[in-house]
């Protein structure tokens, strides 16, 4: 008798439960066996060459063994995935390098503030479960512009669609790339530019030879990596800490000595030496401010007559490569000297504060509603800022093609509900600890590493210096010998992958940890890859330039491109534009603003017409262009906008946020352009009803 489709899906979730069993069972015995040769003497670097070449080997092995050209089995993995490995591979292909690595970074130096993300991106998977997934499945074809075009008719839809989530990847997958060279270049000893391209190939082997179906099983081995990475030193942290296991049970605990200790640092004599010394270097960029021309002559004069001097004196090599290289560093011209101290200054002021420039850890926002003017301002703007910054990132979440697209992997309508659920569960194991891990971080710090003689600080903070000074940086500012908290310059990006080396762990937990970040990142990186290349080989050349292009050609095509976006995201990345919490927020205001809006009109209203759907997605995308374009540091330089940035924020909403203006413009150009024009065609409209009301005979 043969076997029931109920009865394979059952034994291929067996299937897959004992295989992925035994893959966790080996993990966990590579990293003891490792552990136990770090206490014989293996060194660190080959720790990290092991950890970085086993996990992208296993991970290629996964790519070449679901290697296929079959369309269905390369865009969606055959439809066959059961919920709760789907949710696995969703939740896999959600925590990127974000939520692994800069997440419990951006709590550390905010506080409060960073948890708009938790809120937000948890808010956001609601969304997707209420509004998107569910109907994306009844639909039921292979990517969103699909949806788009068959929803509103034509071409165009489909194109503007395919178009924003193009950019929409492109932007993530950057953040993503980022994120893999900083952990190869700190596993592997290599210079970032060279590590980003060396972790590029783990990226490439699974999504460029089986599509979906080799992301899939990539994301859910990666997944489990990620989660134990993250977990274990977390709770191993925690009983070094306070004895108890489970760290978010005694995250309130911590909380309170952290608050106490921020108390004892604002109040320390040398702490506030730092904070004036970094006041009187902001106070002379500001003077040279005043007249550049001047001031710039003055710079390089002096920087040519100090070399002069030491040459004429014989002094030693080393002085004089030093002053050569402060003339060298010296600006060109006037503008160029304008925008150097400008940013200097801004640095040295955000330094100038207590506790290193980072708010009080549980202080909810800034400024103070009963105080002067000034105060109730700061904390109007900070209140609307996190609302804004939460709301950006829901609506984002939802709109967001990757993850979309998984929607459509699932044997059914039910099981992708299910998959959601699955993947909120699995999510929530890494977003309910993030706040514990930054709390507790924070507490080794300010108790263990502040007081530190410099000459006796730990190892890990001259190898991340190395890395990237520009995420690590210490100096000796008021020259006493000691180490003080405003003495160091922190990147959150870093937070994670140096907490084992600052809780003093053994050197194969940061391995552990880093490999977890590989994983974060690469399973984030493969999802946006074929997003990408699909909708440019998909989308635009088989919906649009030609239909009857065969298979094979398709799938080829598909990986060809996959290869040059792969190429060129990486070059981008190697600039270093911005870091990794300001490169995937800005991708989820695309989303929000270009695509959201669009999706849920589609499916609930059936007065939503193409030229609303086209229009509305264009001017959400574009309003929030230009927000950015006007007030992130970056951009204004990179399109020559001079004005003051308080003069370009609207109500004092930060750049990160600027999808909330994009939204509310794109909701009400499709509205007023679809009442407007002329009712969507009859079998536009019946599409509401087939996925919305499945079984009942469609109304137009």
């Amino acid at each position: 008798m043969p076997e029931t489709r109920r009865e394979r899906r059952v034994g291929f979730a067996r299937q897959l439960n004992r295989i992925y069993a035994w893959y966790t069972a080996g993990f966990a015995v590579f990293v003891a066996t490792l552990a136990v040769a770090e206490r014989m003497g293996l060194p660190r670097s080959v720790i990290g060459i092991v950890f970085l070449l086993a996990t992208v080997a296993l991970y290629a092995g996964i790519g070449l063994m679901s290697r296929t050209n079959d369309p269905d089995e390369y865009y969606v993995a055959g439809r066959r995935v059961p919920a709760m490995y789907n949710g696995m591979a969703t939740a896999a292909d959600w925590m990127s390098a974000a939520s692994f690595i800069s997440l419990a970074g951006t709590l550390y130096l905010s506080g409060y503030g960073g948890l708009a993300y938790i809120m937000g991106w948890t808010g956001g998977y609601c969304l997707v479960a209420l509004l998107l997934a569910p109907y994306l499945r009844r639909f039921g074809q292979f990517t969103i512009p699909d949806f788009l075009g068959a929803r509103y008719g034509g071409a165009v839809p489909r194109l503007v669609g395919s178009a924003i989530a193009i950019l929409v990847s492109f932007v993530y997958v950057v953040a993503q790339i980022y994120g893999v060279g900083l952990i190869t270049a700190r596993l592997s000893g290599l210079n970032f530019e060279i590590g980003i391209f060396v972790g590029l190939g783990g990226i490439l082997v699974c999504s460029f030879l089986g599509g979906m179906r080799a992301v899939t099983w990539t994301q859910v081995a990666q997944y489990i990596v990620l989660i134990v990475a993250y977990l274990a030193p977390l709770m191993w942290l925690s009983v070094k800490q306070t004895g108890v296991p489970l760290p978010q049970l005694v995250y309130g605990q911590q909380l309170e000595r952290v608050t106490a200790k921020e108390r004892e640092l604002m109040r320390d004599p040398k702490e506030r030496e730092v904070i004036a010394a970094f006041q009187a270097r902001a106070d002379d960029l500001a003077a040279k401010l005043r007249d550049v021309p001047a001031a710039l002559a003055a710079e390089r004069a002096a920087a040519q007559q100090r070399l002069a001097d030491l040459r004429e004196a014989n002094a030693p090599l080393a002085r004089i490569q030093a002053a050569e290289r402060a003339l060298a560093a010296v600006p060109r011209d006037a503008a160029a000297a304008r925008l150097a101290w400008t940013a200097a200054r801004q640095a040295a002021e955000e330094r100038a504060r207590p506790l290193a420039g980072m708010p009080p850890h549980a202080q909810a926002y800034a400024g103070d509603p009963g105080g002067t003017a000034a105060e109730r301002r700061a904390y109007d703007d900070s209140r609307a800022n996190f609302l804004a910054l939460a709301f950006c990132l829901m609506v984002g979440t939802a709109g967001l093609p990757h993850l979309l697209m998984r929607s459509y992997t699932t044997p059914s309508v039910r099981e992708a509900r299910a998959s959601v659920t699955w993947s909120l569960l699995f999510i929530l194991l890494l977003y309910v600890s993030a706040p514990a891990l930054a709390v507790l971080v924070k507490y080794e710090v300010f108790n263990l590493l502040v007081g530190t003689r410099f000459d006796q600080l730990p190892a890990w903070i001259a190898a991340w210096s190395k890395v990237d000074p520009g995420l690590l940086a210490v100096s000796d500012v008021n020259h006493d010998g000691i180490f003080q908290l405003g003495e160091m310059r922190i990147g959150g990006d870093i937070i994670v992958l140096a907490m084992p080396e600052i809780a003093g762990l053994p050197f194969v937990v940061s391995g552990m940890v880093a490999a977890g970040g590989l994983a974060a990142a690469l399973s984030t990186a493969d999802g946006l890859l074929l997003t990408i290349s699909t909708a440019l080989s998909h989308d635009l050349y088989y919906k649009t330039i030609d239909p009857e292009a065969p298979t094979g050609r398709r799938v080829m095509l598909s990986k060809v491109l996959l290869l040059v976006v792969a190429l060129a995201a990486a070059y981008v990345a190697s600039l270093k534009v911005a870091d990794i919490v300001f490169l995937v927020s800005a991708a989820f205001s695309f989303a929000a603003a270009g695509l959201f809006p669009a999706l849920v009109a589609g499916i609930f209203w059936k007065r939503a017409n193409r030229a609303g759907a086209v229009l509305g997605m264009l001017a959400g995308l574009g309003v929030t262009f230009y927000y950015m374009a006007t007030t992130h540091p970056w951009l204004r330089v990179a399109f020559g906008v001079t004005s003051p940035v308080v003069e370009n924020l609207w109500w004092g909403i930060q750049p990160i946020s600027a999808g909330v203006f994009g939204v509310v413009a794109g909701c009400g150009v499709l509205v007023a352009a679809s009442l407007l024009g002329p009712a969507p065609a009859a079998r536009e409209r019946a599409l509401v009803d087939e996925v919305r009301f499945p079984g009942h005979a469609p109304n137009p």
